[in-house]
């Protein structure tokens, strides 16, 4: 019986380990073409393995576009929960997160940012691409109560996201920090 136990273990991983490869694939495409280059086909290529394998896996294309969304927002999710539970300026940590869009943090930034705005077209979508949002307000709310100022520092933290892959400059951290701080400051 454990021999047949591995053997579905076994199966399961590679499962997981095909699913994590086609959606780097689908980001790998994203990042390259936009959200508008992927198809089942085209991540089938990137990803080196047939169109029936991605279709085994994610039976639509709104299936594979919201893992990848997802994996995203995981990540951003992830960074995002430590620096509410840290001891540290979690605007700092956000301004830092913010900051990173504009180094090595560019390209991932980029796909999260053309899937969530894809998601105003495919409201498949949408749930996780709010994501990012809903932890910035969680975020928010550890520094205010005030649902005006919250909704304010929401705002500009896309904002600045956006300006930042807009741009394309270095960005400074300090100055994102003080920025998120004035959106803070209740009236």
């Amino acid at each position: 019986m454990a021999a047949e136990h591995e053997t579905v273990d076994g199966r399961k991983l590679r499962g997981q380990r095909r699913r994590a490869q086609i959606i780097e694939a689908t980001l790998a495409i994203v990042r390259r073409d936009g959200a508008t280059g992927v198809t089942h086909r085209t991540v089938a290529k990137e990803a080196g393995i047939t169109t029936s394998l991605t279709l085994y896996y994610f039976a639509t294309l709104d299936d594979l576009l919201v893992a990848a969304v997802t994996t995203v927002t995981d990540e951003y999710t992830d960074r995002i929960r430590q620096l509410i539970e840290s001891d540290e300026d979690p605007v700092e940590g956000l301004a830092q997160l913010i900051a990173e869009s504009a180094g090595s943090g560019r390209a991932r930034a980029l796909a999260e940012r053309e899937l969530s705005t894809l998601a105003a077209r495919r409201p498949a979508l949408r749930p996780a691409a709010r994501r990012w949002r809903d932890n910035v307000r969680e975020l928010a709310r550890t520094q205010t109560e005030d649902p005006d100022a919250i909704e304010a520092f929401v705002a500009l933290s896309d904002g600045l996201c956006t300006a930042i892959l807009l741009d394309n400059d270095e960005a400074d951290p300090v100055h994102i920090r003080t920025v998120l701080g004035k959106a803070l400051q209740q009236t």
